[in-house]
Formats: structure tokens, sequence, C-alpha cells
């Protein structure tokens, strides 16, 4: 281990789900981690006798940029004071964001005028969680955790209609170039391959050349390898190195730290075992989560449809929640294990009917869509809270990387310890809290494109669909 040091790693993810993503994998390689809500103080690190890697969950990605200049400066400059050798903002793989939403050009913008790197490098590869950049064009599988076909990321049948960012380029050095004037150069999929020292000659090259970000491509854990020895000489406690990127950046520097003996990587994790009556709480409109609600509605849950359209029209929380509280509430003490969630998947007529509203009450598109997570995500939150006073829960599940982040901050949550793993990306963790019934309890955070159909099963027995 890193011993009584300084951190390796310090990492902000831009929303909830992508941030236990990297927690997951920091852990894995055997690094003492820990996920706080929000930058830690001095006090809260003091209840730590040593910590590798700090991460701090976000919401970003459903910020403007005039928003992120409210918050990121402040986050930043906090974790650059953490002394870790590297500072990495967490994206999600398929690289959600626009120049008007979760803009990560408008987050180098921020970073570069804090941080003295020389260049920012940009990874968003992962073939572990089915992400590959060939010449700076994205690849994805469809669901992480799943054996579903790969698409180009402007192809891909659930990013391309991504109701917050659709995703309609895969090159990202375009996608990027319109959210930030920063140079974008590229180290591409033969260039890294290349054996010696030739890859980092022409890294150097490419940075003297003017690029202010370099992207990095990646097909196969041999690529993802020598990125790790080639960033993590850039970093060190005073200087931190900062980076942009998907869990691939934890994934190279964490397999990098185990060859040089800082780090060991865990191999063995006590099953969880099973944990019933679960709650699911999900605001994804993801066709992998539509199947894995339709799955579970088979294999025994009950479910709760959240009014959307009521709570669009009366923006007013409690008078919604309380009454979903009572019905999740009443089939948790039957035993039944119970899903609330905002939709059954893109055709669900609630998604018509709630647009209307909004479109009634003046609201932009985007407006809407940022709106649309918030209130949903709030409301999800303080039914987990208010269920969890009312009835002695266990598990939960959150569903929905945009709603999932607002569904946590609503609840008076400290920090995340991973437990167990599920499926790459979506770790079982266990929460920290000032409140009693929340805390101890274990919480799954699960992204839209993440698991197989009988995923909600899966968490419910505590059990991983793959042994990786």
């Amino acid at each position: 281990m890193a011993g009584n040091s300084d951190p390796l790693l310090a990492f902000y993810g831009d929303d909830f789900t992508g941030s236990t993503d990297a927690l997951e994998f920091m852990s894995r390689v055997g690094a003492q981690s820990i996920l706080f809500m929000e930058p830690p103080t001095p006090d809260q690190l003091a209840e730590y006798e040593q910590l590798d890697a700090i991460g701090v969950a976000g919401r970003s990605r459903a910020m403007t940029p005039e928003e992120m200049e409210q918050e990121l400066p402040r986050a930043l400059k906090a974790m650059k004071e953490l002394k870790a050798r590297h500072i990495h903002y967490k994206v999600c793989s398929t690289f959600d964001s626009s120049p008007t939403i979760g803009s990560i050009g408008k987050v180098i913008d921020i970073a570069a005028d804090i941080f003295d790197s020389s260049f920012i490098p940009l990874l968003v590869a992962a073939p572990a969680l089915g992400r590959y950049c060939t010449f700076g064009n994205l690849f994805a599988r469809m669901g992480i955790g799943s054996d579903g076909d790969i698409f180009r990321l402007d192809r891909h049948p659930s990013m391309k209609d991504h109701p917050i960012t659709p995703a309609d380029e895969s090159d990202l050095r375009l996608h990027l170039g319109r959210q930030t004037a920063k140079e974008v150069g590229l180290l591409n999929l033969l260039e890294v391959a290349k054996e010696g020292e030739e890859t980092r000659r022409i890294l150097e090259e490419t940075v003297r050349e003017g690029a202010d970000v370099v992207l990095f491509d990646a097909l196969e854990e041999k690529h993802m390898t020598r990125i790790g020895s080639l960033i993590d000489e850039y970093g060190s406690p005073n200087d931190p190195l900062f980076s942009v990127g998907s869990s691939g950046i934890e994934m190279v520097l964490g397999n990098h730290w185990i060859k040089e003996e800082r780090l060991r990587p865990r191999e063995t994790w006590d099953s969880p075992g099973k944990a019933a009556p679960m709650l699911v709480v999900s605001g994804s409109r993801s066709p992998v989560t539509s199947k894995q609600i339709e799955w579970a509605l088979v294999n025994g849950f009950e479910e709760v449809s959240l009014d959307t359209e009521a709570l669009a029209k009366k923006g007013n929380i409690p008078s919604i929640h309380h009454q979903h509280v009572a019905e999740v509430v009443e089939l948790l003490r039957k035993g039944e294990n119970v899903i609330v969630h905002t939709s059954f998947g893109a055709d669900d007529s609630r998604i018509n009917a709630t647009k209307a509203v909004f479109d009634q009450q003046g609201l932009s598109n985007y407006e809407i869509r940022t709106r649309t997570a918030q209130l949903f995500g709030t409301a999800l939150g303080k039914i987990v809270g208010e269920a969890s006073e009312q009835f002695d829960l266990q598990r939960v599940v959150f569903a929905g990387g945009d709603t999932s982040s607002f569904a946590a901050h609503a609840l008076d949550i400290e920090a995340l310890k991973m437990i167990a793993p599920i499926v790459p990306g979506a770790p079982l963790c266990k929460i920290s809290a000032s409140k009693e019934s929340l805390d101890g309890l274990e919480v799954n955070i699960k992204g839209g494109q993440v698991g197989p159909k009988e995923y909600f099963g899966m968490v419910l027995e505590g059990k991983s669909h793959h042994n990786f």
C-alpha cells in the first residue's frame, strides 16, 4: 500500500454513477478509497488512517457552463490541496456533454487556470467496460456488464437519442472542439502501440506543437498499460497532473502502480448475500434499464409509478412523494421488492404528458431536460430517505446517471465505501451518514447503460455477474 503518505489520486465525478465507477476500480487495485459527496474537510479526512484515493461525487454533468463557474473552481482548488499526484475529472465513458450542459470543454478551461500541467491527458476508452477509442472516434458496447453489440457513438441506439446530451459526433476532438478553444491533439492507436521510447517522444512532440489536451486511443488492455506508464511521471504531490476521462484513468494508473508495487490488488471480496426486500428507484429512460425493469416485474418485483405529470405541475415535491412513500412502505412491509420509476422506457405516456406541462410553463427544451433531472432525482432521493425512516432497509438501487446525482444529494450522505462488485462500473457500497436510518445502508448506483436484463435480481441476491 501507499503507506502513510499523500494520496496517489483524487477524482471529481461529474455524476454519482460515474463516481462510484472510479471508486470501484481504485478499490479493486487495492487502494484505500473513499467517496465523499463534497470536498472533504481536514476533520473528515482525520477519521481515516490512510487514503490512497479520495473521490468527490459531483453533479456537473447536469450543469450549465455558468453553473460550473460557480461550483468547480472551489471544488478543484480544494482537491489540489489534498496533495495527490493526480487529479482526475471523471466523465461518463460515453462522453456525455454539450456546449450548453455538462460541458467538458468548460471544465478544461477552468482547470487550466488552476493546474500547471504541461498538457491535459484525455482518456475515454475503457476496454473492460466495452468502450474503445480508435483514431479519435469513440465506440461503445450496448450496456456495461453485458454482451451487447458495439456501436460508433453517433450510431449508438441509446446515446444518439440521449434525452439530455444526444451524441451526434463520435470524433472526440470535434465533439470537444465545440466546447473549448483549447487545442486537442491525438496519440492514435498506432502511436500508442509503438515500442520503447517512441510513444513518449511522439507525446512530447505533440505537446511542443501546441496541444493543450492530448487524447489517447486505446482498443486493448496492452494499450492501457502503455498509457499508464506514460502519464504517471507527469504528476507529483506539489504539482499534480490534471486529467479528464472515464474510469480508464483509474485503470491505467492503478495497474501501473501495481507494477511499481505501490499497490497490491484485492483478489477476493466477501459475498454481501441476499437483502430482501429491496428498493429500486429509477429515473432512467435508457432501453437497457427498461429491459431490466421489465425483467424484474416478471420475476416478482412490484412497481410504483412516480406521478411525473403531477410533479411537473406542482413543482412541490413533498405533496407528491409522501403519497408514493406510503405505497412503497406498505409493499416493503409485505416483504415485496419494489421499483419506483419515472418511466417504463421511451414510449411511456408520462414522458409526453410531463413535457406538455413544462411546455405550458414556457420552458425551453434545455430547461425541460435540466428541470426533469433535478425534480425527478430529488423526489426519488426523498422517497428513499422517508422510506428508510419507516422501514429498516438494507439495500437500495439508484438507476439513472442524471437523476441519481440529485437523488443522492437529497439524502444526508457524507461518504461511501465499496463493499463488493456487481458488474463493472456499478459496485455495491455502504453509506456513512449522520442520520441513523441511512448510516450503514447498502447502495448500488447504476447508469442507464449498465448491466444485463437480470441486473436488479443480481443486486438483490448480492451476486456478481462476472468474476472480473
